[in-house]
């Protein structure tokens, strides 16, 4: 049982709770206390550290590849794609404003796309003129064949660069929000995991657990993939995501964050080692899981792809191997939307939740 003190500090009644202290609850919660500095913003996170995708990533400060620009914009049209490449460009743009690059490693070193085949080539121009009023550069997308060798990357036919992606390091990008959510008198629970909601005329009650219950005036979904417990109706569906580090390499040619076919590979220098992930393409039905595990086939394909693409003919070790669950659906779009009369959700950022985060947190301050 719990006592009078908790009840009355701890457990007591709030304007707004947010669940997940990920990138997009923490950005949620600063948007709003900035907006409405009156009100009593509490955030609920399960583990003792954010967990998911925040923490989980590959430090891509992500502003999206050529291929996967034209693939979107096939799939869900010019409108919606430009929308998104746009609260990208914007999101990464107010990281910088609100800390100094040193402070999350922030570099700007630029984005590169491995390309075995033309095609796309053939209409770098057209994404480059509906991007210019977004990046007001000219050429956002650019052929970098010198690059190639530099790089030493020589089994790879073209290289294509833009100047607006970068890397940074999530683990401190995420500290520095909890940071600024302490400055403006945002509260946490860690290690409370949300058992039930329940949602009557006036307010909503969280049940934390059985003598535990939390009454706040609205409520924000910000669990990304595991927001689908409770929204139920929504298109949620897990991509796990695996990873591996090299041990430092000597000399290592690579400086910069690099995507391979569509984004399904991505990888980038993390000082003198290499930071490798994806290949979910190459078993979509078992990544398709919530499970923070890292499986054989996929650990194996990855060396493979270290050792044939990235650094041919050089032995490398592997320091460490983790996963992150990230949130997808049938489009791209993330899904930010009121779900009922006192909650709302912020969900699904389709593996981009660094640079859509800041922005999502401006729309869901607008909301309430």
């Amino acid at each position: 049982m719990i006592s009078i003190w908790e009840l009355e500090t701890f457990y007591r009644k709030r304007n707004i709770i947010i669940i997940g202290a990920g990138f997009t609850g923490l950005w949620t919660a600063i948007s709003i206390k900035e907006k409405f500095p009156e009100k009593s913003v509490l955030i609920i996170e399960r583990n003792s550290v954010p967990l998911g995708a925040s923490t989980r990533n590959a430090g891509f400060a992500c502003f999206g590849s050529l291929t996967e620009v034209i693939a979107d914009s096939e799939k869900m049209g010019w409108e919606k794609t430009l929308d998104l490449v746009k609260m990208r460009f914007d999101g990464l743009k107010k990281i910088q404003a609100y800390f100094k690059n040193s402070e999350i490693d922030f570099e700007l070193s630029g984005g590169f796309e491995i390309l075995n085949h033309d095609e796309p080539l053939q209409r770098i121009d057209e994404v480059n003129k509906k991007l210019k009023p977004i990046t007001g550069i000219e050429e956002t997308y650019f052929l970098n064949q010198n690059k190639i060798k530099e790089f030493g990357l020589g089994k790879s036919e073209y290289l294509i660069e833009n100047s607006c992606e970068g890397s940074l390091h999530s683990g401190k990008l995420l500290q520095k929000l909890i940071e600024k959510c302490h400055e403006l008198k945002v509260e946490f629970l860690f290690g409370k995991e949300v058992k039930n909601i329940a949602e009557q005329t006036n307010e909503i009650e969280v049940q934390l657990s059985e003598d535990i219950l939390i009454i706040a005036d609205q409520l924000i979904h910000c669990t990304n993939v595991f927001a689908s417990q409770f929204l139920e109706d929504e298109e949620i569906i897990p991509a796990r995501g695996q990873i591996i580090l090299t041990e430092p390499i000597e000399n290592l040619r690579l400086k910069g964050t690099f995507h391979y076919d569509e984004g399904f590979y991505y990888f980038r220098n993390l000082g003198n080692r290499i930071l490798l992930g994806g290949g979910r393409n190459q078993d979509f039905k078992t990544e398709e899981t919530t499970a923070f595990e890292t499986t054989e086939f996929l650990q194996n394909h990855l060396e493979s792809f270290l050792k044939e693409v990235i650094i041919p003919n050089q032995d490398v070790e592997i320091s460490m191997r983790w996963s992150g669950i990230m949130a997808i659906g049938s489009e791209k779009t993330p899904i930010v939307k009121q779900a009922s009369e006192r909650q709302f959700c912020a969900v699904r950022l389709s593996g981009m939740g660094v640079a859509l985060a800041p922005k999502i947190g401006e729309i869901v301050a607008e909301m309430i």
